[in-house]
């Protein structure tokens, strides 16, 4: 399974940004999709998940109301609409794909439960 996320660049605060994850060598309509994040010197957080045909949707508090995550199961890709970004939302953004998902709500939020893992693309928020 590759994983290839696209979509990043340099924004203003308030600005927005679209990322995109496209999964090759399976089809992932049942898998569960996150999206993560590192900040330059901090460990890697949860961003969104979703999860079966995109049934459920999860987020990070920090995000919530600004970001909606989508799937479009017909191109094997999964979609990160960022709105209102602020300069803390600079990272590098990956997406990643749990292929054996538990069911436990939990495990979306868990980078430990995604069995694979795309290159990153950087998000850059000026003040």
């Amino acid at each position: 399974v590759q994983l290839q996320a696209s979509g990043g660049g340099l924004v203003q605060a308030g600005g927005s940004l679209r990322l995109s994850c496209a999964a090759s060598g399976r089809t992932v309509t049942y898998d569960t999709m996150g999206w993560f994040r590192q900040a330059a010197g901090k460990e890697r957080e949860f961003v969104s998940a979703i999860i079966w045909r995109g049934i459920s949707t999860f987020y990070a508090d920090s995000v919530k109301g600004r970001f909606t995550i989508s799937r479009d199961n017909a191109k094997n890709t999964v979609n990160l609409q960022m709105n209102n970004l602020k300069p803390d939302d600079t990272a590098v953004y990956y997406c990643a794909v749990d292929v054996q998902p538990s069911g436990r709500p939990n495990d979306a939020y868990t980078a430990s439960a995604y069995d694979y893992w795309g290159q990153g693309t950087q998000v850059t928020v000026s003040s």
